[in-house]
C-alpha cells in the first residue's frame, strides 16, 4: 500500500512537471516557427469590389468573374478566401463584406477595384469607405447615398486599376474583330460610361485603345462617346459619335467600353442613339456585349492578387 501511495505521489509531481516541460517546448518551437515564418500569423483574404447596379446580369457577370478566379488564388495556400461587393445599390456591400473578414480573423485584405480607370469612385470613395482616406466630399456623398464606411481591423491594401495593362485594348480589339466586316468600310465608336472629373483621363485612354485596333485591323479612323455620368444618361452623345465617325465611313461599329451587360446601358441609352441614325439597320453594326467575360480580365485579377501578395510576404520579413 505505501508503495503504491509512494508511486502515485511521484507520478502526481512527474506528470504535472512532463505537461508543463512540453507546453514549454511547444511553445518555445511555435515561437521559432513564428520568426522564421512571419507568414505564419497572418490570413489573408481577397476581396473583389464593383461598382453596383441595379442590373442582375450586370451583378451576376461579376459574381461569375470571382467564381471564375478563386481556385487560382486560393491554391497557393496563402490567400484563405474571396468575396465580391457591391460599392452602391446592391448587398454585399463593402463595409459589408469587411466586417465578414474581421469576424473570420483575417489580418489583411487584398482589394481588387473592377473599375476600367481613375473616377472619384476608385481615387476617392472606395479609399474613404474603407479608412483609407477622409476625403470631405466623398464623405458627404456617401452619407447622401447611404453607402456606408467601416475601417476593418484588417490591413487593406488597393490594387491598380484596369488601365494599368493593355488588357482593354485586346478587349476592344477581339470584340471589333468578331463583328466587323470590312475594316477598310468601317469606323469604330467606343461607348463608355466617363466621369466628369476625369474626363482628360477618359479620352486618353479611350484614344489609345482606338489607336491600337487601328493598328491591328486596318481600321482608320474612331470616335468615342459617353452613355453615363459625362451624358447624362443621354442617348444622344451616342448618336453624336456615331455621325462623326460616318461622315468618313460607310459603316460605324459601335463597342460598348462597359465592364458588364447593364440593360438600361447597353439596351437603353446606347441602343436609343443607334436608333436615331437615319438607315441605322445598313449603317450600324451593333453587339450589346460588355467587357465580361473575358480571358484576360481573370487573368489580371488573379495577378493583380499575386503581386500584391508578393508585396506583402516582402514586407513581412524581418530586416537583416
Amino acid at each position: 500500500m505505501k508503495k503504491r501511495s509512494l508511486l502515485s505521489s511521484v507520478l502526481g509531481i512527474v506528470i504535472p512537471l512532463v505537461i508543463i516541460v512540453l507546453m514549454c517546448y511547444c511553445q518555445s518551437n511555435a515561437e521559432v516557427e513564428t520568426k522564421s515564418d512571419p507568414m505564419a500569423n497572418k490570413k489573408i483574404g481577397v476581396l473583389m469590389v464593383n461598382h453596383g447596379s441595379r442590373s442582375e446580369t450586370w451583378r451576376n457577370a461579376l459574381l461569375a468573374l470571382e467564381t471564375s478566379v478563386k481556385d487560382s488564388i486560393l491554391k497557393s495556400g496563402v490567400v484563405k478566401g474571396t468575396k465580391t461587393a457591391f460599392m452602391e445599390y446592391n448587398e454585399p456591400s463593402i463595409a459589408t463584406r469587411l466586417k465578414e473578414f474581421d469576424k473570420e480573423g483575417y489580418t489583411d485584405v487584398i482589394i481588387i477595384p473592377i473599375f476600367l480607370t481613375v473616377s472619384p469612385h476608385s481615387f476617392d470613395d472606395i479609399p474613404t469607405i474603407i479608412g483609407q482616406k477622409e476625403n470631405p466630399e466623398s464623405m458627404e456623398a456617401l452619407k447622401l447615398e447611404k453607402i456606408e464606411r467601416y475601417t476593418p481591423k484588417a490591413k487593406t491594401y488597393l490594387t491598380p486599376l484596369l488601365d494599368f495593362t493593355d488588357m482593354l485594348e485586346k478587349n476592344i480589339l477581339r470584340r471589333f474583330q468578331a463583328i466587323s466586316k470590312d475594316a477598310s468600310k468601317e469606323g469604330l465608336v467606343m461607348m463608355a460610361y466617363g466621369d466628369v472629373t476625369y474626363v482628360k483621363e477618359w479620352s486618353e485612354l479611350l484614344t489609345k485603345v482606338g489607336n491600337y485596333v487601328s493598328k491591328n485591323t486596318g481600321m482608320t479612323d474612331f470616335s468615342y462617346g459617353w452613355c453615363g455620368h459625362i451624358a447624362h444618361y443621354n442617348p444622344d452623345s451616342t448618336t453624336v459619335a456615331i455621325n462623326r465617325v460616318l461622315k468618313k465611313k460607310e459603316v460605324a461599329v459601335v463597342i460598348p467600353v462597359l465592364v458588364a451587360h447593364d440593360e438600361m446601358f447597353q439596351i437603353k441609352i446606347i441602343g436609343d442613339g443607334i436608333g436615331k441614325i437615319k438607315n441605322d439597320k445598313d449603317k450600324v453594326i451593333y453587339k450589346p456585349d460588355a467587357i465580361l467575360p473575358d480571358a484576360n480580365v481573370e487573368k489580371w485579377v488573379i495577378s493583380a492578387a499575386a503581386d500584391q501578395l508578393n508585396k506583402i510576404i516582402s514586407e513581412s520579413k524581418p530586416a537583416l
